[in-house]
């Protein structure tokens, strides 16, 4: 056994974590206590990560034009197509989509490839759909792309305002820190401002659920209100801002009363002046914002309207006192450093830098091979699919990402990436959506195999280690791009052998001719004070924050202490921002508006936490959540099936009827894709509007029609055997499919049929006359005909179960709809059995016709998944008096790993409290 520190690659916090090894094989996961980032706290992802390993769903080959090949001929067919392609229509019809889920060291050979050595423009990032706007903000008040707090502020502050971030659900360890410093200091107030009533309002002193898209018509009213109550810092925006004037005026343009900004943004006046009084009262300050801002077609101009209030009241480069986005991607801001942007060139350089093309080029060496670095920025991450749509562009290689899912209009993506002469694929699974496009694949390293470094939404560098040897003939992202750089003639440039000497390159290019030449100010990112370490102390590296040069040896935490910024003149600039609407409008056709994110346990596209069968507990199927009045008026109800339309496309999944969710809008998960399920790309739903300053996507507005799905049918099947979606004959007969891994098994939740009765009810005739077909239909689908079986003739319904000739479980179906399941945990057991030779004793045979052993009760949704505890089992040690979290961690453990289910615990602790105050009370009469 022995242990290894390395970094969770997850979301932006950057967790330190310490895996356990023995024998090859990761065994368990721990947060890593030195690590400043969560000092030992891991959220359920996280603590899962040991679970996502294993050969199997891996590409461990390379696939050229759909027959798996070696790497010489695969690197040589991506070389010379690349090659002709360049030849044949020049530089610019070449491009490159890349992940924050890359290392730094790939992102840096990937760049200095592509725009360094090829000579397009055109590289993008899928940070880009989640950063871009928080990035742009930065440069136009900061002069660069430098996020100025760090997480001690959350700490530190007096008054911490979360807009458009669910803490608790996203960035997990952060909300506990943050709750932890509450109890710590009881003085500390949260606001939080959002549209959806989420788990993050737990720790909320006051919650603001404005109107989506209103963000900036709040925070320019803000600053209107601290105008006019004398609430500025005059002192510190004459020394060291410029442009108050201007944003001032804009700000009042509109009526700056609070009666009419709370209508504007549909809140509470009363609440509204709390929040500005607060804002305005305290100096230490921290609003944290996320893709809830970004996300929005003026997502640049809601970061600047954020950040004009704390550059108007000094609330920066203070402890406890900034604005703060907090990234989505482990590395989305070292993708960032290194110029993963279109717009960007390498090390914080943009095309509009003095001096800096010639700068890069020079650094390089690049003149020897090619005339020089492109002239402008290349494509944003959805013009550059427009692009290909024109045929402007006609070769692509991504690498860890995939846009058939997560960009929006994902329909004319897909064309586009059908009609693209040259696709080339860097991933490390098998199940991506986007290989159906590829016409070269390569296998990659994943975590616990890659090796470099990331940095987090503090400007910590950390280490990510290679602990594994990759499966298979997968390789690192950077050796396969050296490896073509090589074939291309650019040997010279790209002769590394390790990542160590890619770091170090990186690191001197930060530092050169760093405040000389024509740019006369310095450049705030700057890492030259990590040149020159040798592999030993580069594997060794603690996580440190940057700037790290001469200047800041040791790092540095907070940045504009001094109230100097990244311009020329060292001042900010305050932008004038003017509230608009969002893009994607709302008509009769399209009602509701619809907001897409993340689940508490799942991270992008599923295809790595979905490995792990209990972060697939909490949420299991693809969802839609409404109001309930909304539910109401429109015919849906609780579990059942609905239909949202938008702008590209239909998605599918079951109603979820939440109180937190305001009334004309609809929220979707962002996960699940065409392996998990027949129809729910929330991409499909969303328009291609984007920021004309940051490109990003508006993914938070779209427009959406929600239906009823009326079906004959539900019904459950689990099957030993993992069948994949082109040989699942179900899915052709469903109207809707999802498929859920068990740990021995595969769920498939399916529907379909089209009830003939008025109003789409399911009719008992309906349901009889559809059931007697199950059998036979089972018995042609699947490879072992019903074993035992039993049918209720009053419903119709059936179940049944397909054991091989040597006792062993293979499959297990039931007819009905999913609210009615017996215990899967216990089906899913008798399957690990079948895994591991053992075969069914005559007694449970029987007993999966019920589907549970004895005793083994249903526990219901998981709602605690690090211990799996089930809301069953909560609501029954509640009405027993667990009534606390305490309590119930005492009893169930639920709550006291991660901590991510304790706001769920709290509320259905409330909901059976409330239910218990409106029980009747019995009187019981005494003589």
């Amino acid at each position: 056994m022995r242990e290894a520190r390395t970094t969770c690659p997850y979301c932006g916090v950057g967790c330190g974590v310490v895996a356990s090894v023995e024998k090859s094989e990761i065994v368990d996961v721990q947060g890593d206590p030195q690590h400043p980032a969560n000092f030992g706290r891991l959220c359920v992802k996280g603590s899962a990560l040991h679970e996502t390993l294993g050969h199997g769903g891996r590409l461990t080959r390379p696939i050229v034009d759909g027959v798996e090949s070696d790497w010489d001929t695969a690197l040589d067919a991506v070389a010379s197509r690349l090659r002709a392609v360049r030849d044949a229509l020049g530089p610019e019809a070449l491009a490159a989509y890349l992940s924050g889920q890359l290392l730094t060291e790939d992102y840096y050979v990937a760049n200095k490839l592509f725009k360094g050595f090829l000579g397009t423009p055109h590289l993008d990032t899928n940070s880009r759909l989640c950063m871009a706007s928080a990035v742009a903000a930065h440069k136009r008040a900061f002069g660069a792309d430098a996020v100025p707090c760090c997480y001690e502020d959350l700490e530190e502050a007096e008054l911490v305002v979360l807009v458009g971030s669910n803490l608790a659900w996203n960035h997990p360890v952060l909300y506990q820190r943050l709750k932890v410093a509450k109890q710590r200091n009881p003085l500390l107030r949260v606001v939080v401002i959002d549209p959806r009533v989420t788990d993050t309002c737990e720790l909320a002193d006051l919650y603001l659920g404005l109107k989506p898209g209103s963000d900036a018509r709040l925070f320019t009213g803000l600053l209107a209100w601290m105008a006019a109550r004398n609430k500025l810092d005059r002192v510190y925006l004459e020394a060291h801002t410029q442009g108050f004037e201007e944003a001032l005026a804009a700000a009042q343009e509109q009526d700056a009363g609070v009666e009419a900004i709370a209508a504007d943004c549909d809140l509470d006046a009363e609440r509204l002046e709390t929040f500005f009084y607060w804002f305005a009262s305290h100096l230490h300050v921290v609003t944290l914002f996320s893709q809830g801002v970004n996300q929005s077609t003026s997502g640049t101009d809601k970061g600047n309207a954020i950040i004009n209030c704390h550059l108007a009241g000094g609330k920066i480069g203070l402890p406890g006192a900034g604005p703060f986005s907090i990234t989505g991607q482990p590395n989305a801001m070292g993708g960032r450093e290194v110029g993963g942007l279109a717009n960007q060139l390498a090390a914080h350089m943009d095309y509009d830098t003095p001096g800096a093309r010639d700068r890069v080029t020079r650094f390089w060496a690049t003149e020897r091979l090619v005339p020089c670095l492109p002239e402008g920025p290349g494509h944003k991450a959805v013009a550059l699919f427009e692009a290909i749509e024109r045929g402007e562009v006609q070769a692509l290689w991504i690498m860890a990402t995939n846009p058939a899912v997560s960009l929006p209009r994902t329909d004319r993506v897909r064309a586009a990436l059908a009609k693209c002469p040259l696709v080339i694929v860097s991933d490390c699974m098998a199940n991506a959506d986007l290989l159906a496009y590829a016409d070269i694949v390569l296998p990659a390293s994943s975590w616990s195999e890659k090796d470099g470094t990331v940095t987090n939404s503090e400007r910590r560098i950390s280490r990510q280690r290679g602990i594994l040897p990759p499966p298979g003939e997968a390789r690192h992202d950077w050796w396969a791009l050296c490896e073509v750089a090589k074939r291309l003639g650019f040997g010279e440039a790209f002769g590394y052998t390790h990542p160590s000497e890619i770091f170090d390159e990186h690191a001197r290019l930060s530092g050169f001719e760093n405040g000389e030449g024509p740019d006369e100010w310095r450049r705030l990112f700057d890492i030259s004070g990590l040149a020159g370490l040798d592999r030993a102390a580069y594997d060794a590296l603690e996580p440190i924050q940057w700037p790290v040069n001469a200047a800041a040896p040791r790092g540095t935490a907070r940045l504009f202490i001094d109230g100097r910024f990244a311009t020329p003149d060292g001042l900010a600039r305050m932008v004038a921002v003017r509230s608009r609407p969002p893009a994607q409008a709302l008509d009769a056709a399209r009602p509701l508006r619809l907001n897409t994110g993340r689940v508490r346990d799942q991270w992008h596209t599923m295809t790595r936490t979905a490995r792990s069968p209990r972060l697939m507990n909490h949420r299991a199927e693809p969802f839609i959540e409404i109001a309930p009045e909304d539910a109401a008026a429109l015919g849906v109800e609780e579990q059942g099936l609905a239909c949202l339309q938008g702008a590209g496309g239909r998605y599918v999944g079951r109603v979820r009827v939440s109180r937190g969710q305001r009334r004309g809008e609809v929220f979707v998960p962002m996960h699940w894709n065409g392996y998990f399920s027949g129809s729910a790309l929330s991409g499909a739903l969303i328009d291609a509007h984007v920021d004309p300053v940051s490109g990003q996507p508006e993914s938070k507005h779209g427009a959406v029609a929600l239906d009823p799905l009326p079906v004959e049918w539900e019904a459950t099947l689990l099957v030993a055997d993992d069948l994949g979606v082109a040989e699942s004959r179900w899915c052709d007969r469903s109207r809707y499919w999802a498929r859920i891994p068990l740990g021995a098994a595969q769920r498939w939740q399916l529907a379909g049929g089209e009830p003939t009765s008025a109003r789409g009810e399911m009719a008992q005739g309906e349901m009889e006359s559809a059931s007697p077909e199950w059998l036979s239909w089972l018995e042609a689908t699947l490879p072992l005909a019903p074993t035992v079986w039993c049918t209720d003739p009053a419903t119709g319904r059936l179940r049944a179960a397909g054991v091989d000739e040597a006792g062993r479980l293979r499959w297990w179906f039931m007819s009905g709809p999913p609210r009615e399941l017996p215990n899967l945990a216990w089906l899913d057991e008798r399957f690990g059995e079948a895994t591991s030779g053992e075969s069914l004793a005559a007694e449970q045979r029987r007993r999966l016709l019920a589907g549970c052993d004895d005793g083994a009760a249903n526990q219901g949704p998981v709602v605690c998944s690090c211990h799996q505890v089930g809301q069953r089992a909560i609501l029954g040690a509640i009405r027993e008096g667990d009534d606390s979290v305490e309590a119930l961690g005492a009893r169930l453990a639920c709550g006291t790993q991660c901590g991510s289910c304790i706001p769920e615990l709290k509320s259905l602790i409330e909901e059976e409290k409330a239910h218990a105050r409106a029980e009747p009370t019995e009187v019981t009469a005494v003589a």
